[in-house]
């Protein structure tokens, strides 16, 4: 589920957005904030919510609260609406970077559109992004069969039962632990990370045994056709445990520990071509 929340940019300034319903949704206080000159963009927009709903308005209605990453880095419900809601909202805010925005939300909107029509593009601009970040192809190459694989298996997670967030992350903390001998949480302390998606961080052997964990759980619930969270839990186990004693014996013919606290967090392109 890490590849959901995104980060759009207007004007330089943040907008928080994320997949759901199978279309991008966005904060709408991120919006505020990019429209107004305001300290507070939240106490703007609980004050514009107020208004329009003493008004009758149903523009509010429009609005679903979603979990996305906070400054703190912790995942908090905040006010998300789609992009016709976000269209109908910023006609209440006076503002006159809304023209400009509405062509920006337009464009970002159909780029989800394109996207959905052709999966690839979507691969494209993935692989794009990466590459200008400093990335090397062979990483790049590692990490795009890393998110297949990890979306086959949130499918199966879904299919099987799998219906809260919590879930999702109880089964993956499962199969890290199996795996690495630590849960997603204390991998990214272990690297210094904060709100960084952790397998941005990782390197080719990382990347590999996260793989090999993840494809393997995903065969034994396809042999077994588990059901529920409980059984789907203890394949999640046996997958990282395929992954984890792969990684042990690694370790003793290099030597060193395949988990580490390198992160590409400084000096990106340096510490890319070392890995």
């Amino acid at each position: 589920m890490d590849t959901l929340n995104r980060i759009a940019i207007f004007r330089g300034k943040k907008i928080r957005k994320v997949i759901f319903l199978n279309e991008w949704w966005f904060s709408v206080v991120d919006i505020c904030g990019a429209l107004i000159d305001s300290p507070d963009p939240g106490a703007y927009w609980r004050k514009l919510k107020q208004r329009l709903i003493s008004e009758g308005s149903q523009v509010v209605t429009f609005c679903h609260g979603l979990k996305l990453p906070a400054p703190d880095g912790k995942m908090r419900e905040t006010d998300c609406a789609n992009t016709e809601g976000i269209f109908r909202i910023i006609q209440s805010i006076p503002s006159p970077k809304a023209e400009p925005f509405k062509m920006w939300l337009a464009k970002v909107g159909y780029e989800r559109v394109q996207e959905i029509e052709d999966p690839e593009l979507a691969t494209k601009r993935t692989r794009a992004l990466y590459k200008a970040k400093g990335y090397p192809d062979s990483w790049i190459e590692k990490r795009m069969r890393g998110i297949v694989i990890r979306e086959e298996l949130t499918e199966e997670w879904q299919q099987r039962g799998v219906r809260q967030k919590k879930d999702y992350e109880i089964l993956t903390s499962e199969i890290s632990k199996a795996t690495f001998g630590v849960t997603p949480k204390e991998y990214k302390n272990l690297k210094g990370l904060e709100r960084e998606n952790l397998r941005d961080h990782m390197d080719d052997f990382e990347l590999i045994f996260t793989m090999l964990g993840e494809r393997s759980t995903t065969e034994i619930h396809r042999n077994e056709n588990s059901q529920g969270v409980p059984k789907l839990k203890k394949d999640a186990n046996r997958g990282g445990r395929v992954a984890g004693v792969a990684r042990k014996e690694l370790e003793k013919e290099i030597g060193r520990s395949v988990v580490t606290k390198t992160n590409f967090l400084s000096k990106p392109k340096k510490r890319l071509k070392a890995s």
